[in-house]
């Protein structure tokens, strides 16, 4: 008898924060690769004031790819190395349920670094990033690089290079969602009017839905041996 689908949805989800709450490996990795990030950009862009303005949109997205890519791998790889994901694998569960409950694990975490970046970056840059558009913003970027991570992930984690296969594989199909979310970011920041950016977003959430519908079907063919 199989068990309800929410129900080991959330056992996964809770399992991943337990682990995590216990070890902090992902977050501390993810937090210090992102901090290192932000203070080089913004030494970087010291001198030219006008130029640290216009990048700010950049620096926080590529800041939270690459972050997220470092959390993706290491999260993946410790299931597989712990022989979680073998065990959840021949588990009497639907497919699907594992990678929801990974993926929202995965959008958890990234999410934790996304909003921690924001006060260091309104300080560091002198710009205010705590808006609720942002946020949105921040909210659907995050929710679409996620769900490709988590898929691409669990493909690459079989293979002996996956900390510089998953990058490879995951930037072009990422790429469409990385100038969406810089674009929509920008718009919001500089203050534009909404007609000049509202479409941005739109075309982002559009995109994070086909994503995480085409992801939780193919999930299962990915993972099989």
């Amino acid at each position: 008898m199989r068990t309800p689908f929410f129900a080991v949805v959330s056992a996964i989800i809770r399992k991943d924060l337990q682990a995590e709450f216990r070890s902090r490996e992902l977050i501390g990795s993810m937090g210090l690769f992102a901090l290192l990030s932000i203070l080089i950009f913004s030494f970087a862009l010291e001198l030219d004031r006008v130029a640290r303005v216009e990048a700010i949109s950049g620096v926080l997205w590529v800041t939270i790819v690459f972050s997220s890519i470092l959390g993706l791998n290491r999260s993946m790889a410790m299931e597989r190395d712990q022989g979680n994901l073998e065990g959840l694998l021949i588990a009497p569960i639907d497919r699907g349920t594992i990678f929801l409950g990974k993926l929202v694990g995965n959008f958890l975490f990234t999410l934790i670094i996304g909003v921690l970046l924001l006060p260091l970056m309104t300080i560091l840059y002198n710009v205010s990033l705590i808006t609720p558009l942002l946020i949105l913003t921040l909210l659907m970027g995050i929710l679409g690089f996620s769900t490709i991570g988590t898929l691409l992930a669990s493909m690459t984690v079989q293979t002996r290079a996956r900390e510089a296969l998953l990058p490879i594989v995951m930037m072009p199909i990422a790429l469409p969602l990385l100038l969406l979310a810089v674009r929509g970011t920008t718009g919001v920041i500089n203050a534009a009017p909404i007609e000049q950016w509202g479409g941005f977003l739109q075309i982002l959430g559009v995109l994070d839905v086909i994503f995480v519908v085409m992801c939780f079907f193919l999930f299962e063919f990915v993972v099989e041996e």
